[in-house]
């Protein structure tokens, strides 16, 4: 049995300079944007995503009178607990908040239910409402970002854009609590689709996977705060995959249709038929048999 080392022994008295030290430095006062931000209030993140999830089972799932009786006001509870662990702009109380938001669930659900429809209607995979709202990542980022919105409406900061990151990560489609979304939106697929926080869509649009609504890049951002800087989508649109759309004076009119792999940076008028000019393809004739081409495939033209 070997004796233990004085000089292995941890911590050690220099450990507890170094932990003590590295405490303090933490701890210490600063303007940096880390410390402002602690200063506007955190809240815990898992509690955030609990709350949306519950609000949205609530909202697309639950009808049972007696089930509400008891949902809705934990669902209120859970709120105003998480509003008060933020700073809320001057002239906005948790109470008020709470009050204002619960009477806005019964339009979310509507809003929902057109949704649900649209999808149902745009898609022909779809084989009922239930799987729809139970497996489509569409829907659960359009209802997290119809919850997130009315909370953004009435002036709730940072809670919003977690519940919208939340369902960014768990579904590829990026929408920002602040754009405004008309009635029966169709998102099919939805991976990488990104629809910017000053963007206006229309009514009974259609929207694929990859397609970017988005802002031309601003040198210096914060200038720019509150300017339209997003696209607007009017009714009856349809943007194919890959679709890049920029800038707060590009309009899409009513009715058009844009073509996968479009970059568009100037309006389109109503009725419009869109579409890139197509890459040439090149083709040829492999050489030899199946056989007798090697295991890794040669694919210089």
């Amino acid at each position: 049995m070997t004796s233990e080392n004085p000089d292995d022994r941890w911590p050690t008295r220099r450990t507890d300079d170094v932990l003590s030290e590295t405490i303090d430095a933490l701890s210490a006062s600063a303007d940096d944007a880390l410390t402002k931000a602690a200063g506007e209030g955190l809240p815990d993140p898992a509690a955030a995503i609990a709350w949306v999830e519950r609000a949205r089972r609530l909202v697309l799932m639950q009808r049972d009178i007696s089930a509400l009786r008891s949902e809705i006001p934990a669902l209120a509870q859970r709120l105003h607990e998480i509003l008060g662990t933020l700073t809320l702009p001057d002239g906005i109380r948790a109470d008020g908040v709470v009050d204002a938001f619960l009477p806005r669930l019964p339009a979310i659900r509507s809003m929902l239910a057109g949704d649900t429809e649209a999808a149902f209607e745009g898609d022909p995979a779809s084989r009922s409402f239930g799987e729809i709202v139970v497996s489509y990542p569409s829907l659960k980022a359009l209802s997290t970002y119809r919850i997130a919105h009315e909370l953004t409406g009435l002036g709730v900061p940072i809670l919003p854009r977690m519940m919208s990151e939340h369902a960014h990560s768990g579904t590829g489609i990026d929408i920002h609590p602040g754009a405004c979304i008309g009635h029966r939106l169709f998102i099919d697929h939805g991976t990488g689709i990104v629809i910017g926080e000053t963007c206006e869509i229309g009514d009974n649009v259609r929207i694929y996977q990859g397609v970017t609504l988005g802002a031309t890049s601003p040198r210096r951002g914060q200038s720019l705060r509150g300017v339209k800087r997003h696209p607007t989508i009017e009714d009856d649109v349809t943007i194919y995959a890959n679709v890049t759309v920029l800038g707060g004076d590009t309009v899409i009119g009513r009715g058009s249709v844009i073509g996968g792999n479009v970059w568009l940076t100037e309006s389109v008028p109503p009725e419009s038929v869109v579409i890139a000019d197509p890459l040439k393809q090149l083709v040829r004739q492999r050489k030899g048999s199946a056989d007798s081409d090697p295991l890794q495939l040669k694919w210089d033209i």
